[in-house]
């Protein structure tokens, strides 16, 4: 997937239109994607078969704004919760940590 497709593919999950804003998470993202994937390497390009979660990462961020570090809110009938400060263990575990044996 290119970073444009990725863009789109952003934008149709947020309601956020800046491209200069919606790259900038997406590298926000790419760097947890690539620390996730390799622990221990450096790594600078996000493995195809991680797109789709690269692209929800930088929603849930994106759509955290303003809310960082929120762990509950209740509004006029609106709850809100994170699962972590970060980012949700239910997206990271769908990355797999690369190993390496040394012998």
């Amino acid at each position: 997937m290119t970073n444009e497709e990725k863009l789109t593919m952003l934008k149709s999950m947020t309601e956020e239109t800046d491209n200069e804003v919606l790259s900038t998470y997406l590298t926000l993202a790419k760097g947890v994607v690539l620390s996730r994937a390799y622990p221990y390497s450096e790594e600078d390009t996000v493995p195809a078969k991680y797109d789709t979660v690269h692209v929800e990462i930088a929603a849930y961020m994106l759509n955290k704004r303003g809310a960082e570090g929120e762990t509950a809110h209740s509004e006029n009938g609106v709850s809100r919760s994170y699962e972590d400060g970060d980012i949700p263990p239910t997206l990271l575990r769908r990355i797999l940590p690369m190993a390496g044996v040394i012998i």
